[in-house]
């Protein structure tokens, strides 16, 4: 697998969001490329306003099936969860 090219993971901020989302994943050379992929692929619609790519190497995450030990701390953190607050009636709905 030397002779491939980085994978690289692509998000796209549309025209109604503040937000990038992540779109896809394409192999080019360096990031240049890659961004002028993405826009071939990702964008044919002009629907994007902005490209960011980023190698897949330098992603961490974490793993689903441990998800336990490190999200269990935030259970302890009730405040955190509105649910035992008495809304007033003339606010409405939340």
């Amino acid at each position: 697998m030397k002779n491939e090219w980085p994978l690289w993971e692509i998000f796209i901020r549309g025209q109604h969001g503040m937000s990038h989302r992540h779109v896809g994943s394409l192999h080019a050379p360096d990031a240049e490329m890659a961004i002028k992929n993405a826009r071939d692929v990702y964008t044919r619609r002009n629907e994007g306003v902005s490209i960011w790519v980023v190698e897949a190497r330098h992603i961490a995450a974490t793993v689903p099936g441990e998800k336990g030990p490190l999200f269990e701390p935030s259970e302890s953190k009730v405040y955190r969860h509105p649910t035992f607050f008495d809304i007033p009636d003339e606010v409405g709905h939340m």
